[in-house]
């Protein structure tokens, strides 16, 4: 499987986004030096952009992120999250069965590999508090404070 590469520039820092050739896989913070773009890296990379301007709230590039059955039930969940709303992992858990999941859906979060695209940002605790980000707190409410101020109604 050919693996397509490319970078962009973000406010939250670099975006390192990767397509298998017919969906984007993965969109993590990082750098990678040997660029290789494909027209699904090139379509998320602008879209991306659009997202950081806010004149983007729903992506149009498709996604097959790598994971678990179980993980990939728990990131479909995240990608009907509205744009600019928030969740907790007790009603993800709770789609997905009961509350008993709640810790198990905390980890399929935490191990999501398409940053932004599957909204992982939009999931908060019980009280509406700002808890666990694979990127650190201060990304997740940088991007919850895009939404809320880009909002389209």
């Amino acid at each position: 499987m050919c693996v397509y590469v490319q970078n962009l520039s973000s406010p939250i820092g670099n975006l390192v986004v990767k397509s298998n050739g017919s969906a984007i896989t993965d969109i993590v913070l990082g750098i990678y030096t040997n660029e290789n773009p494909d027209k699904f890296t090139q379509l998320a990379v602008k879209e991306l952009s659009q997202y950081f301007d806010g004149t983007l709230t729903r992506f149009s590039f498709p996604i097959e992120p790598v994971g678990t059955d179980f993980q990939k039930r728990v990131w479909k969940i995240l990608t009907e999250i509205p744009y600019g709303e928030t969740v907790s992992y007790g009603d993800i858990a709770e789609k997905l069965g009961g509350k008993r999941y709640s810790r198990a859906v905390g980890g399929a979060v935490n191990k999501n590999p398409v940053l932004i695209a599957i909204p992982c940002h939009r999931v908060v605790g019980a009280d509406g508090s700002l808890t666990g980000f694979a990127y650190g707190i201060t990304v997740k409410k940088y991007l919850l404070n895009i939404e809320i101020k880009y909002k389209l109604g």
